[in-house]
């Protein structure tokens, strides 16, 4: 059994702290196995329908608990009498960045020790370590820097070298080398002070976004320590990001292995001991990728998903064309596979989403792309971001217009959550802002269990 990494151990499967029953957990490790007294728990569960949902990036098992616990409160009193209902939390190891607030959970008083400043506050340090258990001394490096923030070029070409090794870039072949993003490639002070640049949008936007209590960027248009003669101190700040980003990277390709070697499997064999289980799938952020990807172990012709909602969905718009605009003879890596699901796909995306708007494009951009780390290309969006695209017939509608009139009966919808996603401080924004009722009922009307 791999390293789960990020504090993320197995369990029993019950969940401690939810409230709705009946209730229960799938664990699994990163390799994408597994705990068989999860899968047993989760087997023996009575029920017509199971939501079956998995956390994103920021999460550890506490965190993901209480997003499970807030999400499924609504529903009982949403589904129709026919329906019984099973909830499923899907457990995965990502991590816990213990300065990103998230709303409901977190105050911004209450995250980072006060004048830490780019340092790495304890608890972030903490779960850097459980999530690469094997590169300790490479943190304690990274930590220093950060804490020093050294007015050194040598510094930070120091530290880019550091984040190559955390994030695994050195060691991909030369055959797939153009595939690793151009963050962990180019010159490691651009990539920090296009990132420092990127932080401060996000703070600028999360002030104009009601009850976000983001801080205002200060400094200018470019942030604090960007302008001239500011020195290469205010840059660390974008150096800190690059760490956050090297640990998205890592999570993203391990979310796509637990979805697809993990998740779907288990739920084929579910699917295969209980043929009338109805099973609904739910994914917030990296979540999202693992439930999609899940997909790829659906067996043609096969009718036991029949939903699937995706809450700020980390992975790319493009995900599910036959087509790539940008290349013709090329399909997104889920393409068609809606076509799986015997009901639609649902892309809920919020204008209010920083991680998403900003730094998911930033992060996913290949090297060598004329465009520069801060030009704007459709092909690296967030399907959190903007929706589904390039997807023929594919409607695009409001929150409000889904929850009046329905979404359709199959094929993918893109839906506006932005009237109700869009709380949040630096640098996520509104990305974890997704516990409302509202979505809840979203969820029961695309798998048709309403009253």
């Amino acid at each position: 059994m791999a390293n789960v990494g990020g504090g993320f151990g197995f369990g029993t499967g019950v969940g401690v702290g939810v409230g709705v029953r009946p209730y229960a957990e799938l664990t699994f490790d990163s390799e994408g196995d597994v705990d068989r007294v999860t899968q047993g728990t989760v087997s023996r569960m009575e029920a017509t329908d199971l939501l079956v949902f998995a956390h994103g990036w920021n999460s550890d098992r506490s965190t993901a608990t209480r997003l499970y616990d807030r999400f499924f409160a609504p529903f009982e009193g949403l589904v129709g009498s026919g329906v019984r209902l099973g909830y499923v939390g899907v457990v995965w190891p990502s991590m816990r960045f213990s300065d990103e607030p998230i709303p409901d959970f977190d105050t911004l008083a209450a995250l980072a020790e006060p004048d830490l400043g780019g340092a790495l506050d304890p608890l972030t340090r903490r779960a850097l370590e459980e999530f690469w258990p094997e590169r300790r001394a490479e943190l304690d490096r990274v930590a220093e820097l950060l804490a020093e923030r050294p007015d050194s070029a040598a510094a930070f070409i120091e530290f880019g070298a550091l984040i190559r090794e955390l994030a695994g870039v050195d060691a991909v072949p030369a055959l797939v080398a153009p595939s690793v993003p151009a963050i962990f490639t180019d010159d490691v002070l651009e990539v920090c002070r296009a990132l420092s640049v990127a932080l401060a949008r996000a703070g600028a936007a999360g002030t104009g976004v009601p009850g976000t209590g983001a801080p205002a960027a200060s400094g200018g248009p470019e942030g604090p320590g960007l302008t001239a003669g500011g020195g290469m101190r205010g840059l660390w700040g974008g150096a800190k990001e690059l760490l956050r980003q090297a640990a998205y990277y890592k999570m993203k390709k391990r979310a796509g292995v637990v979805g697809e070697r993990g998740l779907g499997p288990v739920l084929a064999q579910l699917a295969a001991a209980r043929p009338a289980l109805r099973f609904h799938l739910i994914g917030h952020s990296f979540g999202a990728r693992v439930v999609s990807f899940s997909l790829r172990a659906v067996p043609d012709r096969a009718r036991y998903v029949k939903s699937v909602t995706l809450l700020q969905g980390a992975f790319s718009h493009y995900a599910f064309a036959d087509r790539l605009p940008h290349d013709k003879g090329t399909g997104g890596a889920l393409r068609g596979l809606q076509r799986r699901v015997d009901g639609p796909v649902v892309a809920c995306h919020s204008p209010h989403d920083s991680a998403l708007k900003i730094f998911y494009p930033l992060a996913s951009r290949m090297a060598g792309d004329s465009a520069g780390l801060l030009g704007f290309d459709e092909r690296w969006g967030a399907i959190g971001h903007d929706g589904v695209q390039a997807v023929p017939g594919a409607p695009r509608l409001t929150l409000d217009t889904a929850l009046r009139d329905g979404v359709p009966m199959t094929g993918c919808v893109s839906v506006d959550a932005g009237s109700v996603v869009r709380r949040g401080g630096a640098p996520s924004g509104a990305h974890s802002d997704i516990c409302h009722e509202e979505l809840a009922r979203l969820v029961v009307d695309a798998g048709r269990m309403g009253r």
